[in-house]
Order: structure tokens, then C-alpha cells, then sequence
């Protein structure tokens, strides 16, 4: 009977760890290309409001700012260029690389 027990318990275990696996490989599959070019935004060209949705740590005050500076500066060459508006840090520009876009 312990053997028996033992046994199902195993195979309890190894099921459940094999049901997780395939339930991350179907996820990322269903992971677009498109899902990931929404999620980038392109800095010289966007509205406060769509730099705002798109970006982390980036509201809408920020947001204000960096279409500011735009204005006032011109376009920005690179994404590390945002650390130079008021209160975006390197941090911060550093989490959104990946979705900031410069033409």
C-alpha cells in the first residue's frame, strides 16, 4: 500500500510539472507580433497621451514633459536621450528601451 501510495504521488508530481511547461509554451505562442510593436511608441512623433499608455513609470505629467522638451529641442537621436527631460531618470528609460522608437 505505501508503494502504491508513493507511486501516485510521483506521478502527481511529474504531471503537474509537465502541465505547467506546456501551459507556458502555449502562452508565449499565443504572443503576437503585432501585440509587440503595439507596445512601442515613437517618441518624436506620439501624443502625451499614447507616451503616457505605453510607457512604465511614464504618467501623463511626464508625458507633458518629454512632448515639451520635443518641442522645445527637437526630435530625440536615441531613447537614452529622454533622461535629459525632467524627472525621467536613466531607470526609467533603461525599463523602456525596448518600446521607444526614434525616427
Amino acid at each position: 500500500m505505501k508503494a502504491k501510495n508513493l507511486l501516485i504521488t510521483y506521478l502527481t508530481f511529474v504531471f503537474c510539472c509537465f502541465a505547467t511547461y506546456a501551459t507556458a509554451d502555449d502562452i508565449s505562442e499565443g504572443i503576437s507580433d503585432s501585440a509587440i510593436l503595439e507596445s512601442t511608441v515613437n517618441i518624436n512623433q506620439a501624443d502625451a497621451e499614447t507616451i503616457a499608455a505605453a510607457l512604465d513609470g511614464i504618467g501623463m505629467s511626464r508625458a507633458l514633459a518629454i512632448v515639451q522638451y520635443r518641442d522645445d529641442h527637437g526630435s530625440f537621436y536615441s531613447a537614452e536621450e529622454l533622461s535629459a527631460v525632467k524627472g525621467i531618470g536613466m531607470t526609467t528609460v533603461e525599463r523602456n528601451v525596448g518600446r521607444i522608437v526614434v525616427d
